[in-house]
């Protein structure tokens, strides 16, 4: 069977130890949409925001999305096999730039895991992707902090930040807001921060390769 990502130029490559080959993709809003339809459908993805969505108004969505300059949405692939939905933005062009004091180098990213398989729970899966996705984020010329805004509610997404080195900041009510398609309510949202430092400090064992 051909590889349907083969042709797409990754953005960031790399090779993580004893876990495989991560790429991140630039979404196609409409190649990717069946995949991401099934995962922001599950009830797992709730604080995603896109729960009971169509798989064309996903689509529109992403494409509203890639028209933007201040937001961008990824396809992350795991030895070629899709593994999650990564999103970056300039806080300052969202809405949670309202609600704490950006620092110049400062970058957002929202990230939506793929369901585990038959198999259930994958040890360390959820770890080494966000790895990938934080050398990724860090990378640019002047970046130096991630922020994150997860649910408070979402216990799990708010302890895997925690656990991969960032602190948290503190809660925040972020704004309504609306979207093409999508109406996205008042959160109370667990702001938590990655310095470049500390996440060059614990990524020592990685190993990169074919960065972009």
């Amino acid at each position: 069977m051909s590889d349907p990502y083969a042709a797409r130029t990754a953005v960031h490559e790399q090779v993580i130890d004893g876990f495989g080959t991560v790429r991140v993709l630039p979404l196609d809003p409409h190649a990717d949409a069946g995949v991401v339809h099934d995962w922001v459908s599950e009830e797992r993805a709730v604080f995603w925001g896109m729960t009971g969505l169509t798989r064309d108004q996903v689509a529109e969505i992403y494409a509203h999305m890639d028209s933007l300059d201040t937001h961008h949405a990824f396809l992350l692939l795991k030895d070629g096999a899709p593994a999650g939905l990564l999103q970056t933005y300039e806080p300052e062009a969202d809405r949670v730039g309202e609600t704490y004091d950006v620092r110049p180098g400062d970058i957002g990213i929202h990230l939506l895991l793929a369901p585990a398989g038959p198999g259930g729970a994958r040890t360390g899966w959820s770890s080494h992707l966000l790895t990938a996705v934080t050398s990724y984020a860090l990378r640019g010329p002047g970046r130096h902090r991630i922020v994150v805004d997860p649910d408070v509610r979402n216990e799990k997404a708010v302890a895997r930040f925690l656990r991969q080195g960032f602190e948290a900041g503190g809660t925040v009510v972020l704004p309504e807001v609306d979207l093409p398609d999508v109406h996205l309510p008042e959160k109370r949202a667990q702001l938590a921060f990655l310095t470049r430092e500390v996440a060059c400090r614990d990524d020592g064992d990685t190993r990169r390769a074919g960065q972009a």
